[in-house]
């Protein structure tokens, strides 16, 4: 029987999601649960590989448990919640079709990345600060060149074993925000202070969409043209992409399938 799993996670406390040697990870964290639990080995395989740092919302993944080996969901979803680390929440364990795939199924997935400008002790954790002035409506322009199918090559880690660069992005956009305690507690702002970076595609490659902001980031301060990124996608190469960002910021926020 194979099993779906919806949980979140604080990246900070893992070497990304993926099973590591000597490394403490989500899918190392679910696997020794899930095995402790049912009393048989389990493998777990998520929605796509999050990076250092990188957090995570609504993310999905699946388990198969043997025949044989009797598990009751809502009492399984309790019992990870127990025993694995706080910065995990499991949210919901289901029953779900032999052919559903949390990885391969996933029609899209979508990140969000946080910046500020002013100093904030309540976004330090979860978001960039940028101490140099940004210009959004030029990175609005600069994220246009991304949509659509192109070999993003030039924003993947060096020595990414995919088989294909090739992506294709449906959205990418910046807008502003404010974050809750802005709007609840009246902590001190000016508009503009606080911005997000938005983008779904159908798959992405290694580190790539903290490449594509450290890029976009160059167009914001005005060190490049917004048809700068058009060039990289077109002919550049990693070194030739912008720095990528810290991972602390980044959120994957959910995939879709079909079901």
């Amino acid at each position: 029987m194979r099993y779906k799993i919806k949980l979140s996670y604080d990246g900070k406390a893992f070497c990304g999601w993926q099973i590591q040697n000597n490394a403490r990870t989500v899918q190392g964290e679910l696997e020794k649960a899930l095995s402790t639990l049912l009393g048989t080995q389990i493998q777990v395989t998520g929605a796509g590989r999050t990076d250092s740092d990188v957090n995570a919302i609504n993310y999905i993944a699946h388990f198969d448990v043997p025949d044989g080996v009797s598990i009751e969901a809502a009492h399984l979803c309790y019992k990870l919640n127990a025993m694995t680390a706080r910065e995990i929440a499991v949210h919901e364990v289901s029953e779900t079709s032999e052919d559903f795939h949390a990885r391969f199924g996933a029609q899209s997935r979508e990140y969000h990345y946080f910046i500020h400008f002013q100093k904030d002790p309540f976004c330090e954790k979860f978001s960039y600060r940028m101490r140099y002035p940004l210009d959004i409506e030029k990175m609005n322009q600069a994220a246009e060149y991304l949509l659509g199918e192109h070999d993003f090559s030039c924003f993947e880690k060096v020595g990414g074993n995919n088989t294909t660069s090739i992506c294709t992005v449906t959205e990418a956009s910046w807008s502003t925000y404010r974050p809750l305690h802005v709007e609840m507690m009246g902590y001190p702002c000016k508009d503009g202070d606080y911005i997000v970076f938005r983008i779904c595609a159908n798959r992405f490659l290694r580190n790539m969409v903290r490449a594509i902001v450290g890029s976009l980031i160059e167009v914001g301060r005005g060190k490049k043209d917004p048809e700068w990124i058009a060039e990289l996608i077109e002919s550049g190469s990693r070194s030739d992409a912008g720095s990528s960002v810290p991972g602390n910021a980044l959120f994957f926020t959910g995939a879709v399938y079909s079901e």
